[in-house]
């Protein structure tokens, strides 16, 4: 289906672009028209230029959304994950336990965890866990970000290992002169504290971020306490920039548990007392330093170097009728990103680019009652190393027309023993894993951007799930994504901004983790499909008045069950909502010290299992207000309602027996003072 969309979109476009083909087969670079699929939310400025810079998303034709650091900046949040909601067709998964409190998912795929499918990056860095968890992003802060990008899709040959469904990057504030506090206090006992600082003298930047979060939560049991802290040091030489970036956070939150079908719509703040000694701590480090060169007029380099740990220490106890767990995750992560980008002619750019991810792995686990260990269940060391690269061209052989071939290759090597039976394991012979991609876009007037891709991604074993543990006694191969998309872009000026894409995802063999497993085994859940549509448009008729909506369809389903659970083929993949949607509307009067706004996000509910026999939950729809008042040119004054509405909404999961609840916040109202100099 989604090749006859390609196929119809393309054939349109050329119809419409045939009297361009006729008059401008040679015009010069300064006339060409550049392909932009790109759409900024909030005040994010996307300029597209013929000579972008290496590893740039502008050089990527496929559908990208990137936020505005002002409405991220303004943000009242507990988690960053949460900022995604502003994007469209972002799927939310709220667990609300603690540190491990949730994370964002895009294109069909959940945020169970099972298959994490979105590469993220800080800075260009990469910042997935060993099974592609989101934990980093607890090092961010939103009035430390200058950008969130989103690009979705397989045609991206940037990044390899975790990019299944596309990859998100945090740009974080660098350079310039200022001093930005905010402070927020509202329900459940919160209270927030951020600075963000910048000191630009010559050719020397420096730019420093504290944050401190902390609050009781809604349920019993649920305090959360968070510090960041951030210093960015670079120094302009002139032809080339060079900076050291150094992060580090810690947070220490409890556990309010899962509520049982009984109690979920009863009592929603409960903690049950198997759950009272639940809770963690994360620790987070990220060091990188970046290069930025102009090696030529027409030749660029950027290259990455960085090292992440994580130590994450977890007690959890998901029900009473299992014992409670001690989960310690302690991994170090090395790894270098470059690339080198050549504006070979008006008409030709190449680049071409890598990236080599070493990781050092402990994952142990221990049964215990009452934070007392009773027994361990795992203790896995294991190494794991992955490396790609890729050539990418960039081809505008006439004004209205871009071609975009790339080819990108990865392998992997590791090692791994278990050291609860001193026995080690060989890695999955993964060979070389290829990956060709193809985008093409169309520009048959100004402002109107029709564009289609191919692509290729690749998912690996997490864990002890990369290596040949019994009773598995041959190779495992990796499970290929392969996907289409078509879309078109409008934009009329400031005033109008529109884009459609359809797209699809098939994988083979896709493979998802047990998460309970003290082994950390795989489960294969067979062949698996991936189709939707996305809608997103936004407008603003008049000075200071701007609204935005979106709309996502989408649908999961196993073509080709695994003959170990052969009644699920045709059943949808569990906790993938069909639908996905936000909205919002924002006035800033110019003549008036104030600004109002009113958004939501929300999306249908989903199925709790492959057998799709637990009925469907999880859907909502939230409302933010937000009134702010400047009181003078410095200082701003905001309050703060979430859930306007009071749904009554909730995370819900299925254990094998029993489905389990974690319910959201209600409405709840909060005030911030924000002072820029």
């Amino acid at each position: 289906m989604i090749r006859k969309y390609c196929l119809a979109g393309t054939v349109s476009c050329l119809l419409l672009s045939t009297p361009a083909l006729a008059q401008d087969a040679d015009e010069t670079a300064t006339q060409r028209r550049q392909p932009d699929t790109q759409v900024a939310i909030g005040g994010a400025d996307i300029v597209v230029t013929a000579g972008a810079m290496a590893r740039s998303a502008a050089n990527v034709l496929t559908s990208v959304d990137v936020l505005g650091g002002d409405v991220a900046q303004r943000q009242n949040v507990d988690n960053a994950w949460e900022l995604f909601a502003r994007l469209p067709g972002v799927v939310l998964t709220d667990f609300n336990q603690g540190t491990t409190s949730g994370r964002f998912s895009i294109r069909g795929f959940n945020g169970e965890g099972e298959i994490n499918a979105v590469k993220l990056t800080i800075d260009g860095v990469p910042s997935n866990d060993n099974a592609g968890r989101m934990d980093f992003i607890d090092l961010i802060s939103p009035l430390d970000i200058a950008s969130v990008e989103l690009v979705r899709g397989t045609s991206d040959p940037r990044w390899g290992l975790h990019a299944i469904a596309g990859s998100a990057n945090i740009q974080t504030r660098t350079g310039g002169t200022y001093l930005d506090t905010r402070a927020i206090a509202g329900a459940f006992g919160t209270q927030d504290a951020q600075l963000s600082a910048g000191v630009e003298t010559g050719r020397l930047s420096q730019n420093y971020l504290i944050g401190y979060r902390r609050s009781d939560g809604y349920r019993d049991h649920a305090d959360l306490d968070r510090l960041n802290l951030a210093g960015k040091w670079f120094y302009d030489f002139g032809a080339a920039k060079l900076g050291l970036i150094v992060r580090h956070g810690r947070a220490t939150a409890a556990e309010p548990g899962y509520l049982t079908d009984a109690d979920a719509y009863t009592d929603r703040r409960r903690s049950y007392a198997v759950s009272e000694t639940d809770g963690g701590t994360r620790r987070l480090s990220q060091y990188s330093l970046h290069l930025d060169a102009d090696l030529a007029s027409r030749l660029s380099l950027t290259a990455v170097g960085y090292a992440n740990s994580i130590d994450d220490n977890r007690y959890v106890r998901f029900s009473a009728g299992v014992a409670q767990q001690q989960r310690l995750t302690d991994e170090r992560q090395y790894g270098v990103v470059t690339g080198l980008h050549w504006h070979a002619a008006d008409w030709l750019m190449a680049e071409v680019g890598g990236d080599v991810q070493w990781q050092h792995n402990r994952s142990l686990r221990w049964t215990t009652n009452r934070r007392t260990i009773v027994a361990a269940t795992r203790d896995q060391d294991f190494d794991l190393t992955v490396g790609g690269g890729y050539v990418q061209a960039i081809v505008t052989p006439v004004r209205w027309l871009t071609v975009t071939p790339a080819w990108r290759i990865d392998r992997v090597g590791g090692r791994y023993t278990n050291r609860l039976n001193g026995i080690r394991y060989p890695l999955n012979d993964y060979g070389t894993i290829s990956q060709p991609k193809l985008s093409v876009a169309l520009t048959p007037v100004a402002g109107v951007t029709a564009y289609g891709n191919f692509g290729r991604t690749f998912q690996i074993g997490a864990g002890s799930g990369a290596f040949v543990v019994p009773p598995r006694v041959r190779d495992v191969e990796p499970s290929i994504n392969e996907g289409y998309e078509a879309g078109i872009k409008l934009s009329q000026g400031r005033w109008l901004t529109a884009r459609a894409a359809a797209w699809q995802q098939t994988a083979s063999g896709e493979l998802r983790r047990r998460l309970n497993d003290p082994s950390g085994e795989f489960d294969n859940l067979g062949e698996t499909r991936r189709r939707g549509f996305d809608v997103e448009a936004s407008v603003r008729p008049v000075v200071g008045l701007s609204a935005w909506a979106s709309w996502s369809r989408q649908k999961a389903v196993i073509r080709v069950a695994d003959p170990a659970a052969p009644l699920t083929a045709g059943n949808a993949i569990d906790h993938v909502p069909r639908n996905v949607y936000t909205t919002g509307i924002e006035w800033t009067p110019a003549a008036l010290p104030w600004r109002v706004s009113l958004w939501g996000n929300g999306q249908s509910a989903y199925d709790l299992n492959t057998a799709n026999d637990q009925g469907r939950y999880g859907g909502y729809f939230q409302v933010t207000g937000e009134l702010a008042w400047r009181l003078t040119r410095a200082i701003e004054m905001s309050a703060q309602v979430r859930n306007l509405t009071n749904d009554r909404y909730e995370y819900v999961w299925f254990d094998g027996t029993q489905r389990l609840h974690a319910p959201a916040d209600p409405r709840s109202a909060f005030a911030a003072i924000r002072a820029r100099f």
